[in-house]
């Protein structure tokens, strides 16, 4: 004879945004990275190449802002420049 599927548990009614029971966060604690990322800073994943001539964020911040001024100088000068009709 064979055995029929056993029929499975019933779920409790759970809403879209509440817990499951299965789920336990009982022994949870507050992310300790949390505090890192404030609010309107961005998160960049460098390439490994990248990140040995960068090792720290302040290395890359201090490259990147280094850049944005010599950019920014230079569309400056392109904005200067007349234009020859």
């Amino acid at each position: 004879m064979k055995k029929g599927k056993t029929p499975e548990p019933a779920v409790a009614d759970v809403g879209a945004d509440d817990i499951l029971p299965e789920y336990d966060f009982s022994r949870a604690r507050p992310n300790k990275y949390a505090a890192l990322y404030q609010k309107g800073s961005l998160t960049v994943t460098l390439d490994p190449e990248v990140a040995k001539v960068f090792p720290s964020a302040a290395d890359v911040n201090e490259a990147l802002r280094s850049l944005a001024k010599l950019l920014q100088a230079q569309q400056r000068r392109s904005a200067k420049k007349p234009r020859h009709a």
